[in-house]
């Protein structure tokens, strides 16, 4: 069945040459958002009910292969006989994994269209998901692991893609309910893998197994509307407009991709070794789990609200402010107080790390078109990432060679002050890349 007649997300309804496979649109500065019958406001109201539930899935989808490992990471390296290294390794996997292939994505969409591409990422995240508990070695493992990975780094590029073009005039509201679907996945896999596995009698590769089954839902989802997309043959379009952009030339695309490697330092950081500090404070291990719990599950609600207002903001320097501030005072917290003010640090450390979904929010704002906004999204993503990827290493040495928390709590909170800096000149609406800006 086809569903969608057109596939928004492939069309070029301004490029020169009317080519069908191009990612974006060309608008003029100040145009208003293109609602022609190539955006989901000229769709039927089931095809757009289709594609809010896909956007949906897809988001789900982006994070469990990665915290549903955490809980059964000790079983994995028994039963595989995983040394230390690889265990790091491993560990590291995620940030790598989405710097490298992420930079693949806006290529893929140029030729095949985000709509094919965002399937076929899910389809790897499926497959490696349904594969990974079938190792018996750990290459195994490794290899349907960097699978997996693989296609969740190219959803990560392309969702903002894909709202950008099939909802150019309620960005804010649906990167808000991706974000949302996004922390939704990744607390429910952390949560719900052992419980589950227990349940149903099973030992870890029920556990991560398991996790295939959304894929495959997200695949039923996306399927038709990659059917219903009209695409020429493959290899025969041109390369489309974004192309011309020169990324990394743009001050807006280098302050976007430092400011999204200081937050997902700070997010990574947090995750990994916030329930070793508190514990490290006398805080009992369940107490701690579940201040981790707090903080992850801050970022469900405000994942929603906070693009719908960054969205109407003409600025976003102010809400880069205040999640910073709370991020400072959360370590503030942790430095003087760690185990007396507890809930509160994770509170305000859970709020700060809602800068994911504004960063998001902003890439979708500093590009005109959706060859621009896939550009700039692998590009912030990518960069973002390596600079992500010390982070948590380094935080673990220095608890190491210190024996305390003080020296990793002053370097978590220099680098809130450089995310904030940086935040203010990524916050600025009226720059775009197709600008050179």
């Amino acid at each position: 069945m086809h569903v969608v007649a057109e596939d928004p997300a492939t069309i070029d309804h301004g490029a020169e040459g009317g080519n069908p496979d191009s990612v974006g649109t060309h608008p003029a500065p100040g145009a208003p958002p293109d609602v022609s019958p190539g955006t989901v406001a000229g769709a039927s109201p089931w095809a757009r009910r289709l594609l809010v539930a896909g956007i949906v899935l897809a988001a789900l989808n982006l994070r469990p292969a990665i915290t549903a490992l955490g809980p059964f990471l000790e079983e994995v390296r028994g039963a595989l006989a995983m040394n230390g290294t690889v265990a790091g390794l491993l560990t590291s996997a995620p940030a790598l994994c989405f710097a490298v292939f992420g930079g693949a994505a806006p290529r893929l969409a140029r030729r095949w269209g985000p709509a094919a591409v965002v399937l076929a990422g899910m389809a790897a995240v499926t497959a490696g998901l349904a594969l990974r508990p079938l190792a018996g070695a750990t290459a195994w493992f490794l290899a349907s692991s960097a699978l997996a990975l693989a296609g969740i780094a190219v959803g990560n590029v392309l969702m903002p893609v894909v709202v950008k073009r099939w909802f150019p005039d309620r960005i804010g509201p649906m990167t808000g309910l991706y974000s949302m679907s996004l922390s939704v996945g990744t607390a429910a896999a952390a949560a719900l893998t052992v419980p589950a596995a227990r349940t149903l009698g099973g030992d870890w590769r029920l556990g991560l197994g398991m996790w295939a089954l959304p894929g495959a839902l997200a695949l039923l989802v996306w399927a038709p509307v990659v059917r219903g997309a009209r695409a020429r043959a493959a290899g025969t379009a041109a390369e489309g407009p974004g192309a011309e952009i020169r990324i990394t030339r743009s001050g807006t695309a280098w302050s976007l991709g430092v400011f999204f490697g200081f937050q997902a330092t700070a997010a990574y950081v947090v995750m990994g070794w916030l329930p070793q500090i508190f514990r490290d404070a006398g805080v009992p291990a369940s107490t701690a789990g579940l201040l981790l719990a707090l903080t992850m599950g801050m970022s469900i609600p405000l994942s929603y609200v906070l693009p719908r207002i960054a969205a109407r903001l003409s600025h976003q320097g102010p809400l880069v402010a205040v999640l910073a501030c709370c991020g400072l005072g959360g370590y503030a917290g942790l430095w003087l107080a760690p185990a007396q003010g507890a809930w509160a640090w994770a509170l305000l450390l859970g709020v700060s790390n809602c800068a994911f979904p504004l960063v998001l929010t902003m890439i979708g704002m500093r590009a005109r078109t959706g060859a621009g906004v896939a550009k700039l999204s692998a590009f912030a993503q990518g960069t973002g990432y390596l600079i992500a990827v010390p982070g948590p290493l380094l935080v673990g040495a220095l608890h190491q060679h210190t024996g305390g928390w003080h020296a990793p709590l002053a370097l978590m909170a220099a680098l809130m002050t450089a995310q904030l800096a940086v935040g203010l000149v990524a916050g600025r609406r009226d720059r775009c890349v197709e600008d050179g800006g």
